[in-house]
């Protein structure tokens, strides 16, 4: 094939295009993204809401991501209200042939960006499968463009399929914070993120956990003393109070500047932009019900081993082998 004398000079022409310069100006500051685990109800949400409410406040931009499949990390910050999840918004454009786009899945309120992942319903599909199939969409909207200042994804830390530690196991994030409380299955939970951060630190990641938040604290002192055996910091202490959990049931935001609990978010905000990420020491379970008092956690309980007559619930009569035995040649 012969091109055009006009062809010719237009591809000349391009060629001989310099290319940009490098540029020589200070690198734009790295956006912050920080998986926020812990067990299911310990108050991830309420958590991540108000953090992300005050970090907006304060000037910075903030998109909160809900990776829960109960889609509910999103319902405090708008009032109760749900917004669509892109799993779902996914699944119905592209039965009508059509794209998805971030209109349709992004919502603003006071500054905050956010979004639920979603996921299938129960019964109908993998949790953790999901949480892929999402991030894998959020790639084709653009998510390695945007430009955040801080990234906050809310993660089951109970669940333990591939997809909920997909922020640890692959890099996705700088950090971890976990949220927990004085009760030993939050804390349980908890150890079992540190486990998982600690696995894949000694497989070459980079993941640290930058802390603990106590939620509904009531001073008993557990949760303090994890942090303390993990080798990481408590970044805030949220209290057992009755205007919190009042507010909180009623959707409201409590995490603005001026209110009453202004200076609890203020100084999370603080540690969670702050907080070096570490490799935490996880323990073993003596150690962490080791942090209890033996009425708390029922220690002194022994395991007594279960008989075939147990099983079956009547005596057992031995009968005789059917096995031929060969005498020696």
């Amino acid at each position: 094939m012969t091109l055009g004398s006009s062809q010719t000079d237009d591809l000349r022409a391009e060629a001989a295009i310099e290319p940009d310069p490098v540029s020589t100006e200070p690198p734009k500051k790295e956006t912050q993204v920080i998986a926020i685990y812990g067990k299911g109800g310990i108050g991830k949400s309420f958590t991540l809401s108000n953090l992300s409410y005050m970090m907006a406040q304060q000037g910075k931009r903030v998109l909160l991501i809900g990776c829960d499949p109960k889609s509910d990390t999103t319902s405090l910050l708008f009032g109760g209200k749900s917004c669509p999840t892109i799993i779902e918004t996914s699944s119905r454009k592209k039965l009508a042939g059509e794209e998805v786009a971030i209109g349709d899945v992004c919502f603003i309120r006071d500054g905050v960006f956010a979004m639920e992942l979603g996921g299938p319903e129960v019964g109908r599909g993998c949790g953790g499968r999901g949480i892929i199939h999402g991030f894998e969409l959020l790639e084709k909207l653009g998510f390695h463009d945007w430009g955040f200042d801080y990234v906050l994804l809310d993660f089951l830390g109970d669940v333990v399929c591939g997809g909920f530690g997909l922020p640890i196991a692959r890099d996705m994030c700088q950090k971890v914070i976990v949220v927990g409380s004085n009760d030993l299955q939050s804390l349980y939970v908890a150890n079992n993120v540190c486990s998982a951060v600690d696995y894949f630190r000694k497989l070459g990641g980079n993941v640290g956990v930058a802390g603990l938040v106590i939620n509904k604290d009531d001073h008993s002192g557990e949760a303090q003393a994890f942090a303390e055996a993990v080798g990481i910091p408590v970044l805030a202490a949220i209290p057992a109070d009755e205007d919190i959990r009042k507010k909180s049931a009623n959707y409201e935001i409590i995490g603005i500047p001026g209110g009453r609990w202004a200076s609890v978010f203020e100084d999370l905000a603080k540690q969670a932009a702050e907080a070096q990420p570490v490799r935490p020491n996880p323990l073993t379970q003596d150690e962490l019900l080791g942090l209890f008092k033996s009425q708390d956690v029922g220690r002194g309980v022994t395991l007594q081993p279960a008989t075939m007559a147990d099983m079956c619930g009547r005596e057992i009569v031995e009968k005789a082998s059917l096995e031929v035995v060969y005498d020696d040649a």
